[in-house]
């Protein structure tokens, strides 16, 4: 069989090093990261793949081969945040889409993009809720254009509240199971972003990847949801942990609900097999070790 070139944007990040390290083991595949390493980490990085530093608006000076496939995962990711870091969102979002689909059209290779949940929350309103979720939102429509402009071929995800080893646990960017984590290991208390009822569909990062390589091995289009069924709310999932519990005031941007869009997924054969409840009585007997 030949060889495959797979690059993954991102690649040092939570979900990025965990794909490359599920894609790496086919040996078939040849995996590159490119990651600028605001938010990923050298100590996300795997065996038998090959880094490169850099932005994705570099991408064509950066990258001085012609992949197969490019899963395009390496974007601004906070939702709160976003407010305060919009320069930062303007140029990891747009201005990164942008090269990285001039790139992946002149490669001639097929580009799996990670949209953003967002764009389905509260009914559709969330899409414009904050700079994060208009950059995602608006990107799939681009993406899609490229599609039936260059016929550029694509496939379009979003996950759905990722957790699970190798999470941020700490500062502005840690999120929700990690930090709940972190703050029961060291004893204290567990805080919650008011009112507490907003709710999301927890899913375990192996699940993503199962979700995430068949889709960019099979999938083409968009709406390639991967999320779990199960929702809990913010209040529910630090009941699960079971420490006290100190409310934080409301946030801008901070949707309630979400719809799982998961059917063309499922239809290629994925389904989600873990549950978080099981996952943090698994932290509790291990004393919040990972």
């Amino acid at each position: 069989m030949a060889t495959k070139k797979i690059l993954v944007t991102g690649g040092a990040g939570f979900v990025g090093s965990h794909l490359c390290e599920r894609l790496a083991k086919d040996p078939n595949n040849q995996v590159y990261s490119l990651d600028n390493y605001f938010t990923g980490s050298e100590e996300n990085h795997v065996p038998n793949v090959c880094y490169i530093k850099g932005e994705t608006v570099d991408i064509a000076k950066l990258v001085n081969f012609i992949p197969d496939m490019v899963y395009h995962l390496g974007e601004y990711s906070r939702v709160e945040q976003s407010f305060d870091d919009i320069e930062t969102v303007w140029r990891y979002n747009k201005d990164g889409i942008f090269a990285v689909l001039e790139f992946v059209r002149k490669a001639g290779c097929k580009i799996l993009y990670a949209g953003s949940s967002t764009k389905f929350g509260d009914g559709g309103m969330g899409r414009s809720a904050s700079p994060y979720a208009w950059t995602k939102a608006t990107n799939t429509e681009l993406v899609m254009n490229y599609g039936n402009w260059f016929n550029v071929p694509y496939a379009i995800t979003y996950f759905y509240n990722v957790y699970g080893k190798r999470e941020i646990a700490s500062g502005k960017y840690a999120t929700l199971i990690a930090l709940l984590t972190e703050k029961m290991k060291h004893g204290e208390p567990l805080t919650v972003v008011s009112p507490g009822t907003q709710k999301r569909n927890f899913t375990h990062i192996d699940d993503i990847i199962d979700g995430l390589v068949l889709v960019g091995e099979q999938g083409y289009g968009d709406e390639f949801g991967i999320g779990s069924p199960e929702s809990y709310t913010i209040l529910e999932v630090a009941t699960l942990f079971g420490g006290d519990i100190e409310m934080l005031p409301e946030r801008k941007g901070n949707r309630m609900t979400a719809d799982v869009i998961s059917d063309k997924t499922q239809a290629l054969g994925w389904s989600p097999t873990r549950r978080l409840a099981d996952y943090v009585n698994m932290l509790k007997n291990n004393n919040w070790n990972k």
